[in-house]
């Protein structure tokens, strides 16, 4: 199966790199972890115990992806494959979105802000990945070559998605609030979920 394979591999590389966006928001904070401040570590296991399942349900929806990636994979199981995980990934990104905008605002300067811009950053990334899901069922299994381009294409689209970055995220976990996510067994478990592919890019966070 020359030219699908490949190219779904490129898939999998690129959604490695994707999969650090939910972990960007898990534990990945450095700076002291002994200030204690109750109303930011409440804050904090409110939104890390929603986060963690659902960073556990786009490692597999990532793994998932990777698996599909052998020589005998045919584009009707690749096909099938991708969108299942594509909506995985943009119902784990709503969700996510859903649990920090229940959470409120984090009692920091601009806590509401970063709260609401990380919301919708969330709520963004989770229509991408429903778009995304969209144009892999549109993919034609039939034609090997027009299949291999489309996927193509979705890699390149995934790949711009994952340079978008997080960067409402980052403001949101900046200074007190990341050391109390720090704080947070749930947000530690779900950061050490675990990826040999997306373990190296979650530690410079």
């Amino acid at each position: 199966m020359e030219g699908t394979n490949p190219v779904n591999k490129k898939l999998a590389a690129v959604l490695s790199g994707g999969a650090v966006l939910a972990l960007a928001l898990t534990g990945c904070s450095s700076g002291s972890a002994d200030d204690k401040n109750d109303a930011l570590d409440t804050w904090a296991k409110q939104v890390c115990d929603g986060v963690q399942p659902q960073a556990k349900k786009i490692e597999a929806a990532n793994s998932a992806i990777q698996k599909q990636t052998s020589d005998n994979s045919t584009p009707a199981d690749v096909r099938k494959t991708d969108a299942q995980a594509f909506q995985d990934m943009s119902d784990a990104y709503k969700a996510i979105g859903a649990a920090v905008n229940r959470a409120g605002a984090p009692k920091v300067d601009d806590g509401q802000k970063k709260q609401q811009d990380a919301v919708k950053e969330l709520n963004d990334l989770g229509t991408s990945y429903a778009t995304l899901k969209q144009q892999v069922d549109k993919l034609d299994t039939k034609d090997q070559a027009k299949f291999a381009d489309g996927l193509k294409d979705i890699a390149t689209q995934l790949d711009k998605l994952s340079k978008t970055g997080n960067d409402a995220l980052k403001n949101l976990e900046e200074g007190d609030v990341g050391q109390a996510m720090a704080r947070q067994p749930s947000c530690k478990s779900a950061s050490a979920a675990p990826s040999a592919s997306a373990s190296p890019s979650t530690s410079n966070g």
